[in-house]
């Protein structure tokens, strides 16, 4: 070879290619808004990167069926290119993709999920009818109550959605509200009955 050309390409591209650009892509398959990818969970950064970039240009292929385990047998591997089920990655404290060693690992595992699920759906049966409501219909517009947001000057809008900055804090509170609320409903009474007199 003459010698290695540096610098930028000659042509550059003016737009991002897009897989599958003059097809419509059926909602209902995998990836489509029915039925968008599942959370990657259990991998390094290096690895969730290469995974999004399959996702991202049309090369991703999901699985059909659950995979064996490499350190176990099992088939319990759920997630596509994974060589590990959860298991053994967190007893290993490894990558399930590249079986490295790292110190942190992306995703939630699924006991962590159920835990907090269960602790979610107690907030929301201890909780007001009022509040039980404002957390549904902020859980079905895609926000989360369990974490505060913080406004742009900085001071946390806790009193917003719940009275309190954490579940198990609105759940006593609700608690105390019912407990006091009694006592209240008999003063409302007496209090309509003299404005009706």
């Amino acid at each position: 070879m003459s010698g290695t050309r540096r610098g930028p390409p000659k042509h550059q591209n003016k737009y991002e290619w897009k897989p599958n650009a003059g097809h419509k892509k059926n909602e209902t398959e995998v990836g489509g808004a029915l039925r968008p990818y599942s959370e990657i969970t259990g991998v390094c950064a290096r690895c969730k990167g290469q995974i999004e970039w399959k996702r991202r240009y049309g090369k991703y292929k999901s699985l059909v069926e659950p995979a064996k385990c490499q350190r176990c047998s099992k088939r319990a591997v759920r997630q596509a290119y994974h060589n590990l089920c959860p298991a053994c990655a967190k007893d290993q404290n490894v990558c399930a993709k590249c079986c490295c060693h790292v110190n942190r690992i992306i995703g939630r595992d699924l006991a962590d999920v159920e835990a907090e699920q269960k602790t979610l759906e107690e907030a929301i049966k201890n909780a007001r009818e009022r509040d039980r409501r404002s957390l549904l219909r902020a859980m079905n517009k895609g926000k989360t109550g369990t974490q505060t947001k913080t406004s742009s000057n900085g001071e946390s809008n806790v009193g917003e959605l719940f009275p309190a900055p954490s579940l198990d804090e609105c759940a006593e509170l609700s608690k105390e509200q019912e407990e006091g609320g009694e006592e209240e409903e008999e003063e409302y009474d007496e209090d309509e009955e003299q404005m009706c007199n």
